[in-house]
């Protein structure tokens, strides 16, 4: 009876599939991060560079 019961509940393999899934999410979301950080990093080193030759030109003395 007891046995029965246990196996009729989903209670469980709902939390599993949440686990999962924010596991997923939060994996993808580092993927994302680690990817474009290469890239912004360059492209904002580039970007200070260009706004320092600016204000040096802009201010000549």
């Amino acid at each position: 009876m007891l046995v029965s019961k246990f196996l009729k509940r989903e209670d469980g393999a709902v939390t599993v599939d949440w686990f999962v899934l924010t596991a997923s999410v939060v994996g993808l979301a580092l993927v994302v991060v680690v990817g474009l950080s290469d890239g912004m990093e360059t492209s904002s080193a580039q970007l200070g560079g260009d706004i320092a030759a600016a204000a040096a030109d802009a201010n000549p003395g």
